[in-house]
């Protein structure tokens, strides 16, 4: 067996052995490596993350259409929910993309609840996303459109920042994902 062979097989494994589940790591290490991801999730009030908070539990690059992306923690965001689950947006670098696909993957989402995006519902998971036109598009990782959905331009926004998620005044759970000066509604599902 040739190194490159021996390098090929270890990969395979690794990645089998964390797809179903069983980390390669030995167990103190593991669950080292996994407390900040926990503590940041049960240690803090439900409300919005501003981008420093939100950039300490995303990760460093995420994957979409083949490729990896950098997240921009400068440009993120998220909400904490009640019971502690996390909904997590960032701008993303997507200078590794064709024009095509950069038009509508602006940013990704990480979301841990039955999410709804004005009136259209999402699963927990991984999603890539962009405000076209007058729309929210959000994707699967392969780059399937999954939801679309009008966003509100915001006129009394006067310095609009790329991305930031405020709540939304006089509604408990609705929180306003704002992109430049356009925004969309995002609550949990009940």
């Amino acid at each position: 067996m040739t190194i490159k062979t021996k390098s090929l097989s270890r990969l395979l494994v690794l990645s089998t052995l964390c797809a179903v589940g069983i980390s390669p790591l030995p167990v103190a290490f593991a669950q080292t490596a996994a407390s900040p991801t926990s503590s940041a999730k049960t240690d803090a009030t439900p409300g919005v993350l501003d981008r420093t908070q939100a950039a300490a539990i995303l990760p460093k690059s995420v994957f979409y259409k083949g490729l990896s992306a950098t997240v921009q923690g400068r440009n993120s965001a998220g909400i904490r929910f009640g019971n502690g689950d996390l909904v997590l947006v960032s701008l993303v670098d997507t200078s590794g993309y064709s024009s095509a696909v950069q038009q509508t993957y602006q940013a990704y989402l990480l979301n841990e609840v039955h999410l709804k995006i004005g009136g259209k519902g999402l699963p927990p998971g991984a999603y890539g996303f962009g405000f076209v036109g007058d729309h929210i598009v959000v994707m699967d990782i392969a780059g399937n459109e999954l939801l679309r959905e009008a966003t509100v331009r915001d006129p009394q926004m006067t310095r609009p920042d790329p991305l930031h998620i405020v709540a939304e005044e006089g509604k408990p759970g609705q929180y306003r994902l704002y992109l430049g000066r356009s925004y969309v509604i995002l609550s949990a599902e009940k």
